[in-house]
């Protein structure tokens, strides 16, 4: 029983916050973050990826040093739609519909709507990009304003809470198999091409080699799942990653790496080996989209800090015991 007439009042509160912390941090399949004015606000359903700290892959990709969210499903052109309603400029996407994938936008504007996710949720904007009123610019961070976990990043704000994922953070959502510290050659899980839909959510599927279907499927309807519970990351529509094809990240317009494969593609482009290098910052294609990634939920740090804090206050208990017991009465 956790009982101590000294400490008894602070030992249950404690005890009561780390139950709570422990209910808001247990992992659930997707968090739900809102965002948009009223009338116009849509919702981007989040995953947990854990296991920080993991190895590469033999590729050398997949490595995060911490842990992360990444979107579960790729942005939709819906989500463009209320974000422009709710304020968001210089970002425009087509020809595809409601919950089909944002496309034919290019890096600097999948970099925009996430500078609005924080913007507007009164974080840090994650790029420093200024709108010329046709065009995107950017400028790199300063080293002491950028994003150093895990290595420094001098596209990304060290404060930002949302950003496109670096290849290592898409990769590893992707591939990673979270149950045995290993990576599987493509996204669904497997170690052999996933069968080819044109849409649904079949497990171990993915919307690829649909060479007569004219668009994508919709984002809720992109296949199977990763071991980490994200959609579409094989097929559907290519994917935007933060990171330089170079890696270097230390010029505004190096070409970027894509990621994913699309509708049309052959089952090689799915698979974790293969990367694009049409990825000019500048270009729009319809066969191009994006997710977001975020940092974890704030209720993870709730729960390592109730953790410590009953540490300290059960040691104290202990030697306060320890103290009573050696006074002679």
């Amino acid at each position: 029983m956790l009982y101590d007439s000294n400490v008894n009042c602070l030992l249950l509160p404690v005890v009561g916050l780390l139950f709570a912390a422990f209910s808001l941090s247990t992992p659930t399949t997707a968090q739900a973050d809102t965002f948009g004015t009223s009338g116009n606000e849509f919702t981007i359903d989040f995953v947990d990826i854990g296991n920080a700290g993991n190895a590469a892959d033999t590729t050398t990709y997949g490595a995060v040093a911490y842990s992360y969210r990444l979107g579960a499903r790729e942005i939709s052109q819906d989500a463009i739609d209320k974000a422009t309603a709710s304020g968001m400029t210089g970002v425009t996407a087509g020809p595809w519909t409601g919950d089909q994938p944002a496309a034919s936008l290019n890096w600097y504007e999948a970099a925009a709507f996430v500078n609005f996710l924080n913007t507007s949720s009164g974080k840090t904007a994650a790029y420093d990009l200024t709108w010329g009123g046709t065009a995107w610019s950017m400028a790199l961070w300063s080293s002491d304003q950028a994003w150093t976990a895990g290595g420094t990043n001098l596209y990304r704000n060290k404060d930002a809470y949302y950003f496109l994922p670096s290849e290592n953070e898409w990769y590893k959502a992707a591939f990673y198999n979270p149950a045995g510290s290993a990576y599987f050659p493509y996204p669904t899980g497997s170690s052999t091409a996933p069968i080819a839909v044109a849409s649904g959510t079949q497990p171990d599927s993915a919307v690829y080699f649909q060479t007569n279907q004219i668009s994508p499927a919709e984002v809720t309807a992109a296949g199977g799942l990763s071991p980490y519970g994200t959609m579409g990351q094989g097929g559907n529509v290519w994917e935007w990653t933060e990171t330089a094809l170079s890696g270097d990240n230390n010029s505004a317009t190096n070409v970027r790496t894509i990621r994913g494969g699309g509708w049309t593609s052959p089952e090689g482009q799915l698979s974790s080996s293969f990367r694009s290098s049409n990825g000019f910052p500048d270009g729009e294609r319809t066969w191009v989209g994006f997710r977001v990634a975020s940092v974890p939920e704030p209720s993870t740090y709730a729960l390592l800090l109730a953790t410590g804090v009953l540490w300290w206050v059960a040691r104290k208990a202990r030697f306060g015991r320890a103290v009573r017991r050696k006074i002679p009465h």
